[in-house]
């Protein structure tokens, strides 16, 4: 049940919110970059100052403040962005460049075989294979444990040798994978 400083702190942070979302959009464009991601961070603000909306109000200059949030938002979404970036330059640049008589039929076939999978069994045998992680840092990625890693990793490799027909499919579906990557890596 609201009451009546609900009622007119409510009403004056929506008028707030109307006349500012717009301006704080464009401002998460233009720090980001990203006009997808602008829309976001100025509701994650406006949220932010909700929460706040009190002291906010109280402000000299509320939508300063609310701006400030928005670079602080957008800042962080950059850095976050960067660091990515950096993670997956490191890893690529550890992978070998050329593949020697790459198999591009059994690169082809380990793919579909791969779609065929559930998701987790298949985000278990690529993290496993192609990405050579440890079932503890695999079952850290996929937030499971790692008991639920091994036998997902361990069904989807059957399920992999069933479809690919083959008992050797461990040691091509890590080849396979692996070449996958590389291609992968060089497209980006």
């Amino acid at each position: 049940m609201g009451t009546v400083v609900d009622d007119a702190a409510s009403v004056e942070f929506h008028a707030f919110f109307e006349r500012h979302y717009a301006e704080l959009s464009r401002l998460a464009h233009l720090l980001t970059g990203e006009p997808d991601a602008a829309d976001d961070l100025a509701a994650d603000a406006l949220l932010a100052l909700w929460h706040r909306w009190d002291r906010v109000r109280a402000a000299d200059h509320p939508a300063a403040y609310a701006r400030g949030v928005v670079a602080n938002l957008a800042r962080t979404r950059v850095r976050t962005a960067v660091r990515e970036r950096r993670r997956i330059a490191l890893f690529w640049s550890q992978r070998e460049e050329r593949t020697e008589n790459p198999d591009v039929a059994g690169v082809v076939d380990v793919r579909e075989a791969l779609r065929g999978l559930p998701f987790r069994k298949r985000a278990c045998v690529v993290l496993r294979h192609a990405f050579d992680l440890s079932e503890k840092d695999t079952a850290l990625a996929l937030g499971v444990s790692v008991g639920t890693v091994k036998s997902q990793t361990s069904k989807g490799m059957a399920e992999l040798q069933r479809l690919l027909g083959t008992q050797a499919a461990p040691k091509q579906v890590h080849a396979a994978i692996a070449r996958s990557g590389e291609a992968a890596g060089r497209n980006r």
